[in-house]
This record gives C-alpha cells, structure tokens and sequence, in this order.
C-alpha cells in the first residue's frame, strides 16, 4: 500500500506543478514583466524566469512519467478486465503526451524571444509595433501556448480524478460486468471479489 500511495502522490504533485507552474508563469510572471519600464527587459525578464523554471518542469515530468508506472503495474487487473479503464488510461497518457510536447515546443519558442529581447516589446507576450517580424511570430504564439499548456495539464488532473472514481468498489463491480458482458470472459479473482462485495450493498 505504501509503494502505491508514494507513486499515487507524486503522480498527482508533479501534474500539480505542472498545471500550477503554467497558470502562475502566464499570470503572474508575464504579466509583472509586462510592467517593466524598459521595454528591453520586459522579455528579457520574463524568459530569464521560465529558464529558471525548466528544470523543475522537466524534473516533474520525469517524475510524473515514472510514478505512472507502478501504478499501471498495481492497476493490471484492473485494465485487462474493468471497462473503460484501458481506454482512459489510454487517452490519458495521449493527452499527456501532447501536453509534454506542448510545453517543449513553448520553451524553444520561448528561447527564441529571448535571443531577440534586445529589441524591446509591449509586454512578454505583446510584441512592439517596432518588432521584428520574427519576434512578432514567436510572441504571437506564445501568447496562445500559455495559456494552451495549463488547460491540458488541468485535463490531466481531471482525467486523473476520473481514474481514481473508476477505483471505487461499485464503479469496478459495474466496469467488470460490463466488460463480462461484452466478451463473455470470466474476471479474474481479485476482480470477482471486488464485484461480490460490491453487490452485497445493494
């Protein structure tokens, strides 16, 4: 029980600091940035703060990665014989995926309007009328990859949540015979009891 509860809490901290981490570098540092009086450093700073901030986000991805595999390991029974669980877990690793993607592709973009902060802009994410055409491009789209980034992580903590209610004794109970139904195979031991006890509360 312990392994599953460490793996279980760094799976949902780490997708905590994702989501959480976005959320405040779009609010909070792009927006404090924007304030700057020296238009140089309004994207000097704001990139100098999510350089400092990638090597917790890749640490926490990492993590996030690795706690998910205990707790496929510990859910097995459950995935070959409860419906609809092989399925979420599936779109879930997708959908997080992506979101990795996502973010990697933010911090190149990212690195590009800092090699270009010299010239000055309206804000972290606004480019000055006098900007590049090539600045104009990169902040132009991070200004949708910022706030793109926090809804997919929070789809990853709902789609998490999702997982935990398929957990409850009923919802397996309903998930095996669904899954017994539809291909006729007898569930596994562990899974037949969990299905028994939930039948006795009703």
């Amino acid at each position: 029980m312990s392994g599953n509860l460490i793996a279980r809490s760094v799976h949902d901290l780490t997708a905590g600091a994702w989501f959480g981490g976005s959320l405040m570098g779009a609010i909070g540092l792009n927006g404090a940035t924007a304030e700057a009086k020296d238009p140089r450093e309004r994207t000097r700073l704001s990139s100098l703060g999510w350089k400092k901030w990638a090597p917790v986000q890749t640490a926490a991805f990492a993590a996030h990665l690795g706690a998910g595999i205990p707790l496929i390991l510990k859910n097995r029974d459950r995935l070959a014989e409860q419906h609809g669980v092989m399925r979420l877990t599936t779109y879930k690793a997708v959908v997080t995926l992506v979101g990795a993607a996502v973010t990697l592709y933010a911090g190149l973009v990212g690195r590009k309007v800092d090699l270009l902060s010299a010239e000055g802009a309206e804000g972290a994410t606004e480019p000055s009328p006098s900007s590049s055409e090539e600045l104009a491009s990169a902040q132009k789209q991070l200004k949708v990859l910022q706030w793109t980034i926090p809804v997919i992580a929070g789809w990853v903590m709902v789609l998490g949540a999702k997982e935990g209610e398929m957990q409850r004794v009923q919802n397996v109970a309903l998930g095996v015979k669904k899954a017994q139904a539809a291909s006729g195979v007898m569930a596994l031991p562990g899974l037949k009891m969990l299905a028994a006890r939930s039948a006795c509360r009703h």
